[in-house]
């Protein structure tokens, strides 16, 4: 963590709020910003709606076109990561009111979800810091080529099923229950992954997986830690390969996320009673991964949906993203 914002200020910052008009309540931001503006002494706060057509990059433009040196994302992590994919090559900071089903970065940053106030405050008064931004090209069966950024993880397999398969507007009404029935869908698909992969620049390997995780974050919704030693400034991705075998496989995954990751790594004395590591969840780290897949395989950006993979080369962009979170 860096400096502290100077509480000397004068009317020569301007913050842009970037807001999903479906997930939140203007009028509750609005308030809880102005309150914070005017006691930093900063111009009047710009505000930007996201659309089906704009997602958020293209308003991220406009907010730091119109000289914003701080802008305010409301709005879940997809909305987020469009942002970021603007805003990591500027010098603005970006703040968070997490406003979505996971909100995948504001918990790995301990942000207090359900509290715009204090979300507010973050983003004015706050502590700055710089995080790392996944950058990523995809190559799509069609043969096209798109670039991505992304903050939280990038997910191949049976992870980026269960979004596709995902109900939007079930996911509206009734939050993360919706990922149950696409997870049960995904379960029973029986396809793995064939993929050659290098990792920085080491040699060529092969791998067959039901999954596999680029993460920059560790944690997923309700405290599940995915990835126990993932640091969103550290400069690496942390990679999870996960290929169970029937019942004993899947058995291996759950035990070593959900108890050891999610229970014994949280205190020293439970560490040492962690398992080695079992053959259907591996774990490496790297700064660079280059993969090409047996087939087009759906891929999954920060809980995006961005269509199929044939193949793709992801690197760090280490510390790119400078970000306002709690003291």
């Amino acid at each position: 963590m860096t400096s502290t914002r100077s509480d000397a200020q004068t009317k020569t910052h301007t913050a842009a709020v970037i807001y999903n008009p479906i997930k939140v309540d203007l009028d509750v931001i609005k308030a809880a910003v102005s309150a914070e503006q005017n006691a930093a002494g900063w111009n009047e706060t710009l505000y930007f709606a996201t659309s089906v057509e704009d997602v958020g990059q293209g308003v991220a433009r406009q907010a730091l076109e119109a000289g914003a040196d701080l802008v305010i994302v409301a709005g879940g992590d997809g909305t987020v990561r469009a942002v970021a994919e603007i805003l990591h090559e500027s010098s603005a900071r970006l703040a968070l009111i997490p406003s979505g089903t996971g909100n995948l970065l504001a918990r790995n940053l301990e942000f207090t979800l359900d509290d715009v106030e204090h979300s507010v405050k973050t983003a004015f008064t706050g502590v700055e810091r710089a995080v790392d931004v996944g950058l990523i090209d995809i190559r799509h069966g069609d043969g096209s080529l798109t670039k991505h950024a992304f903050v939280v993880m990038a997910g191949l397999g049976l992870d980026a099923k269960m979004l596709a398969n995902t109900d939007d507007k079930l996911k509206a009404k009734v939050g993360w229950l919706a990922y149950v029935s696409a997870i049960a869908k995904a379960l029973r698909d029986k396809s793995e992954l064939r993929t050659r992969y290098r990792l920085d620049g080491g040699r060529t390997k092969s791998v067959r997986a039901h999954t596999i995780i680029i993460g920059n974050c560790g944690s997923l919704q309700a405290n599940v830690l995915l990835l126990p030693d993932a640091v969103v400034d550290d400069g690496l991705f942390d990679i999870a390969v996960m290929r169970p075998e029937g019942v004993f496989g899947w058995l291996q995954v759950l035990v070593k996320v959900f108890w050891e990751n999610g229970v014994l790594r949280r205190t020293k004395l439970g560490e040492k009673l962690t398992t080695p590591e079992v053959r259907a969840l591996k774990y490496a780290k790297a700064a660079r991964i280059t993969m090409r897949l047996g087939s087009a395989e759906e891929i999954e950006l920060d809980g995006d949906n961005i269509g199929e993979a044939t193949a793709i080369k992801a690197r760090v962009k280490p510390r790119a993203l400078q970000m306002m979170v709690p003291r």
